[in-house]
């Protein structure tokens, strides 16, 4: 219903065949697209990791210098993995295997969110960041997605609604159009369309 369309139009995959994208008033059109994508760390539902080391899938696309592990380090602490990373008998040196064969879908994730914050993104873009998880994993991730998020703008996309109660604005989305906006409360007070999918995931 048009979610997937936004994060391909606010990454700039491609432009909107009608009206305007602002950012801080700011025509994203008007912004260099590699200079916008720095601006933006995206975490999507299937994470992709190369069969590399951990270390090499957090930091990938970061020149190598003398503060990159301590970088790695630090935003792995803050997605939840540096625990479980450091369990492993090589640590930041495993190889995650092809695809991230080697992990849990929870692990595969947490490292996609350090991936993320290396770079210390203004814009935090969630694409149904929990959805593909279990409740024991998805609470893992969310903690690390609740450390993540401040400090910086945050979007999130979610079918899920308990992973949005705490976002300052709510926009639900139906048929590819915006049908309600407000925060939580006000629009479970207007008893419209978010009430009702509240009430049917008996939230």
């Amino acid at each position: 219903s048009g979610k997937s369309t936004l994060v391909f139009l606010l990454e700039r995959f491609y432009n909107p065949t009608s009206g305007t994208i602002t950012v801080d008033g700011v025509n994203i059109e008007d912004i260099n697209v590699q200079h916008l994508r720095k601006q933006i760390g995206l975490v999507t539902q299937q994470p992709m990791l190369f069969n590399r080391t951990i270390r090499e899938n957090i930091a990938y696309g970061l020149a190598d210098d003398a503060n990159l592990m301590a970088q790695v380090v630090e935003a792995a602490t803050l997605a939840n993995c540096h625990g479980f990373i450091m369990q492993l008998p090589q640590g930041y040196d495993t190889r995650v295997g092809e695809g991230g064969s080697q992990l849990s879908g929870g692990q595969k994730q947490r490292i996609a969110i350090a991936r993320a914050l290396v770079r210390d993104p203004a814009i935090l873009l969630l694409d149904e960041a929990t959805s593909a998880l279990d409740t024991e994993n998805e609470k893992l991730v969310q903690e690390a997605l609740d450390k993540a998020r401040r400090g910086r703008t945050c979007i999130i996309i979610a079918h899920r609604l308990s992973t949005i109660r705490d976002a300052d604005l709510i926009a639900v989305l139906d048929h590819g159009k915006i049908r309600e906006l407000g925060s939580h409360q006000q629009l479970l007070a207007s008893r419209g369309l978010y009430y009702r999918l509240m009430k049917a995931q008996h939230l």
